[in-house]
């Protein structure tokens, strides 16, 4: 089924969206640190593992869900929680170590949790999958309208975590998708150094589970390929593992100088946006000035939301005593 040109224009705006944030917490990342090794303090703390490249996948993904739809990411969050449609300032000030942030400032870039849009994050490998696949459980038996969505990272499926999940989808035949971001690096790990089989999808069939292999980094073809899985979800057909081809343009971690990633390793590593940007144009889907106009407002809806994080106060330090333990 073609998708509308609406559609397509909000996977573009989503896109947009998630590749400002990164640039600007990239940006912001690098204030008060000395890059390579990112010794220093800045506003923003911590780890950073940003999105850049992978934008498609979240964009074509998140279209195809409802509100009462469950959704786990794994470490790298920011496209998948862009387009899930979490809040954009609070999620900034949950990035900055900010009290106005989704957690208070407790949890970081990557433990992003928004239940207002069913999402959550973990930096723990292939541990939002049982999560993702509990969860849709309990709306089965709880007689919920729901499905669970569990995105991971191509290296994630050589987790036991990974096999134990896809093993209880097969067997009760969960409304579950299991979403593989194969960006093909785990850490500075190449996937042909650290996984046996060239393609995870093909391990659907040994659980009992629909696989399928998205190439292109495109979001038509993610959406539609979502589509697919999400409908067999929703009408009884059980789980479906999606291996998605992507690109991760920059290192595993912010400072990470990527040198591994050598010239033959490159051909793979081409940035969507422009790509997919070109072709909405072609198509007559958009035109340059409402590509323009779609920018423009993204950017200025980031910008926002990182000057709400900059400016939003930290938690006093007893706070840090709080949520331990249940108040009652």
């Amino acid at each position: 089924m073609a998708t509308d040109n609406q559609t397509r224009a909000n996977m573009y705006r989503t896109m947009v969206r998630s590749r400002h944030l990164d640039d600007r917490l990239t940006e912001q990342y690098w204030v008060g640190k000395t890059p390579i090794f990112a010794f220093g303090n800045g506003p923003l703390p911590g780890e950073l593992h940003t999105s850049h490249g992978q934008e498609p996948v979240a964009a074509g993904l998140c279209s195809v869900l409802r509100p009462e739809d469950a959704m786990t990411a794994a470490h790298r969050p920011h496209h998948l929680a862009v387009a899930r449609g979490v809040d954009l300032k609070r999620m900034a000030a949950e990035l900055f170590g900010k009290k106005a942030g989704l957690s208070g400032g407790r949890g970081g870039h990557m433990h992003i949790y928004d239940a207002a849009v069913n999402f959550s994050s973990s930096g723990i490998i292939a541990e939002g999958l049982g999560p993702a696949a509990g969860m849709a459980l309990a709306r089965r038996m709880q007689g919920q309208p729901g499905i669970a969505v569990g995105v991971i990272g191509d290296a994630a499926a050589n987790q036991g975590a990974f096999h134990e999940v896809l093993n209880l989808i097969g067997i009760y035949k969960l409304p579950v998708v299991i979403v593989i971001e194969d960006n093909k690096w785990g850490v500075t790990t190449h996937k042909s150094a650290s996984t046996a089989i060239e393609r995870n999808s093909d391990r659907a069939a040994g659980y009992g589970l629909v696989g399928e292999f998205v190439a292109g980094n495109d979001a038509d073809l993610i959406r539609e390929a979502c589509l697919r899985a999400v409908e067999r979800a929703r009408s009884g057909g059980g789980g479906t593992l999606l291996e998605i081809e992507t690109a991760r343009l920059q290192g595993h971690f912010m400072g990470d100088p990527s040198a591994y990633i050598t010239d033959d390793r490159k051909a793979y590593q081409v940035d969507p946006i422009p790509r997919y940007r070109e072709k909405l144009i072609a198509e007559g889907v958009l035109s340059e000035e409402q590509a323009q106009q779609i920018e423009s407002e993204e950017q200025a809806l980031v910008n926002e939301a990182i000057a709400f994080a900059l400016d939003a106060p930290y938690p006093e330090p007893e706070e840090a005593l709080e949520h331990v333990f249940a108040s009652h």
